[in-house]
Order: C-alpha cells, then sequence, then structure tokens
C-alpha cells in the first residue's frame, strides 16, 4: 500500500473521540501498526523490549485520539499499536463522566473471558503523555495505572507471544453495574447515553434526554461533570472494578514509568 494511503484520514482514522465524543472510544486499526504522525504505517516486530506495554481498552486504541494526546505536548515520536488476544478483562463503564463530553470504558476483572484488544508500546515521554490524561498521578485523578499481571490477565500476541503482563488504566470512581451488580459492559457511546438517560430522571435534568445534549452540556460545564459523577454514586449505580487490587501509586521518575505531567489545558 502506497504510504499516502495509510493516512489515518484515508484508512477512516482520522476522527477523535475529544472532538467527536459521541463516537467514543473512536475507530480502531484493522490490525497492528506504527502510529507516526498521521500515518499508519506497517511494525517490523511486535514485541518493543525498550518501551512499556498499555492495554488500550477506550480511545487509547483509537490512532486520532492518541495523536492528539501527544501533539498537545509536542510529542512526535511514533507509537507501536499491537493487536492483542486479552484473557482475563472486560470492557466495563466507567463511573465518571468525562469533561471531555462522554461517559469512558474502563477495564473490569472477567475471568476467562476474551477479547480483541490493543497494546500500545509507549516510551518514557509518551507514557508521562497518557498518564497525565488519565489523572494518573493526581490525588483526585479519574485513573491510576495498575500492572496487570499473567496468568489473571493473559496477553497474547498474533505470533504467540504471551506477555509477562500489561498495564491498564483502572478508574478510581469504580465501574457501572448493569442492575445485577455485575459490571455493565461498554457498548459504544449513543447506546450507552440513550440507556442512561432512559434510567435516570435526574440524570436528564442535568444532560437533557438525548446523547447529543448530553455530550453537549457536559463539554460546556466541568462542574456539571462532576456533578453527573456524584449521581452515579447517590443512585447506587456504581460497583467495583475488581481489578482495584492492582492499583497502586506510580512512582514518579521511576525506570520505564516516565516522569509525571501536568494534564493540558482545556
Amino acid at each position: 500500500m502506497p504510504l499516502s494511503d495509510r493516512t489515518l484520514e484515508a484508512l477512516g482514522l482520522a476522527e477523535a473521540p475529544r472532538d467527536h465524543p459521541l463516537l467514543y472510544p473512536g475507530a480502531w486499526p484493522p490490525d497492528s501498526g506504527l502510529l507516526d504522525g498521521d500515518r499508519l504505517l506497517p511494525l517490523d516486530r511486535l514485541v518493543h523490549d525498550d518501551r512499556v506495554p498499555v492495554l488500550a481498552i477506550g480511545s487509547n486504541a483509537s490512532p486520532a485520539q492518541l495523536r492528539h494526546k501527544m501533539a498537545e505536548y509536542g510529542i512526535v515520536s511514533p507509537i507501536p499499536m499491537v493487536r492483542t488476544r486479552v484473557t482475563g478483562l472486560g470492557v466495563g463503564v466507567s463511573a465518571h463522566v468525562s469533561r471531555l463530553g462522554y461517559v469512558s470504558a474502563s477495564p473490569v476483572e472477567a475471568p476467562g473471558a476474551v477479547r480483541e484488544l490493543y497494546v500500545i508500546w509507549l516510551d518514557a515521554e509518551q507514557l508521562a503523555v497518557v498518564d497525565a490524561s488519565e489523572g494518573a498521578h493526581l490525588p483526585a485523578g479519574n485513573y491510576r495505572r495498575a500492572w496487570l499481571p499473567s496468568p489473571e490477565v493473559r496477553v497474547e500476541l498474533a505470533d504467540g507471544t504471551a506477555l509477562p503482563g500489561a498495564y491498564g488504566y483502572v478508574n478510581t470512581h469504580g465501574v457501572l453495574h448493569d442492575g445485577t451488580g455485575a459490571p455493565r459492559t461498554h457498548p459504544g457511546q449513543r447506546p450507552l447515553l440513550t440507556e442512561l438517560l432512559v434510567g435516570s430522571a435526574r440524570l436528564r435534568e442535568l444532560f437533557g434526554v438525548t446523547p447529543e445534549e448530553f455530550c453537549a452540556r457536559a463539554r460546556a460545564d466541568h462542574e456539571l461533570c462532576r456533578e453527573g459523577t456524584r449521581l452515579f454514586k447517590r443512585e447506587k449505580m456504581v460497583t467495583a472494578s475488581g481489578l482495584e487490587r492492582y492499583a497502586e501509586a506510580q512512582q514518579t521518575g521511576s525506570p520505564g514509568t516516565g516522569s509525571s505531567l501536568s494534564p493540558p489545558l482545556r
């Protein structure tokens, strides 16, 4: 394939959820590749021992979202994105409303469950950027980066290589449950918001009656997002992800973990 055909635009991967919240988690690549600026190039290998493996559960698997995150800090180095078979994790729903206008995904413990996810291999600078975007170093941040070890979480690459584990971002607010107490699965932003709004009169009062209204109001009012997060708890919609035991405070500046950055202003 010519390089001109490997632009995110040509591949249908150019729209980022941060700009189009109802598209969350954004378009994922059809296969592994090297995100290099606005292009997704072929990969020459699946394992990158000089980098840190991070499981992308939501929009971190969207090349356009990753490109935006890096651009905010002037980071231009390429990012290997490797499609993987993951056993032991599910994709749940974060129990917080993002100031970007959506309700994001969070990993949940799911013994025996198998999913196709992406591992992004990050260098120290890139890892610090993603940590900052998730609030991983902030006392009141939405996520904590945690090492998810094998065999509890099995991460298997296309060539059969099994990683000893990978990092994941565990939500500090917990996750939404499905009414039975089990974590709700994330069906995509529009159906999720439709279900949540139908189920809560107070949520409709705060955010409107349609997914479009929800996104617009959330993006315009950070305090409203915080109130939505509190409402999830008040209406007893929240349960544990099952991964809390892995979430530890990250050491700033340790080898291979990256240094702490402040979140970008937005």
